[in-house]
């Protein structure tokens, strides 16, 4: 008679570093759907049917993973926007920064929902303003050579960038959800109200620049 072979656990061997981004991944969703509170260690390891020290052994614990999936999302997003800069005129490269930032949250849903959401009380992960205070840096310099081509004062530009940035990123969050008008469409009235003002408005403004995909 033949002895019955050994049954083979379902579960897939990973090396550490498979392991590790599985663990990201899952928190990641998590983070997303629940926030940080809401989300325990035991959760994440069940999800990715380790214990819990597996988890604690790679991040040292929750808010060490945080941390981890924060940082991709900053660095996806500032990378995204530093891209998105080409040459181009001052109209056009406001054009570029706020496409940038909707392309962001257009491909990347659940890291927006994450950076938007306060972080951990005593964390040092950046919170959401600070994010958006890198962000207008790396634009500001575009104001303050528009800036100077009219005549007004350069030293403004930072707190002007702030301003663009912030009226950007909270249109963001709104049409995260509502995902109406376009994409094309909401950046295109965004950048009418940044360019022109209330008092300049176009009837019906369209970008000069043609969206990249």
């Amino acid at each position: 008679m033949t002895e019955p072979k050994p049954r083979r656990s379902g579960r897939i061997r990973m090396t550490s570093a498979e392991r590790r981004e599985q663990l990201i991944t899952i928190a990641r969703g998590l983070f997303a759907q629940k926030g940080y509170e809401a989300t325990s260690v035991e959760e994440i390891a069940h999800r990715a049917e380790v214990s819990k020290p597996v988890v604690y052994e790679h991040f040292g614990g929750k808010e060490g993973l945080y941390a981890v999936v924060v940082d991709r999302e900053v660095r996806a997003l500032l990378d995204g926007v530093t891209g998105a800069l080409t040459a181009g005129r001052a109209h056009e490269l406001v054009e570029q920064a706020a496409l940038a930032l909707l392309d962001y949250i257009e491909n990347n849903s659940d890291g927006f929902r994450i950076l938007v959401r306060d972080s951990p009380v005593g964390s040092s992960t950046g919170s959401f303003i600070s994010i958006l205070s890198d962000v207008a840096t790396r634009v500001e310099h575009i104001l303050a050579e528009e800036f100077k081509r009219r005549g007004l004062e350069p030293k403004n530009a930072p707190m002007y960038a702030q301003m663009l940035v912030g009226m950007v990123a909270l249109t963001g969050q709104w049409w995260l959800d509502a995902r109406k008008p376009k994409k094309q469409d909401v950046a295109a009235h965004l950048v009418n109200l940044a360019w022109n003002g209330l008092s300049g408005l176009e009837v019906k403004p369209v970008l000069a620049t043609r969206p990249h995909k």
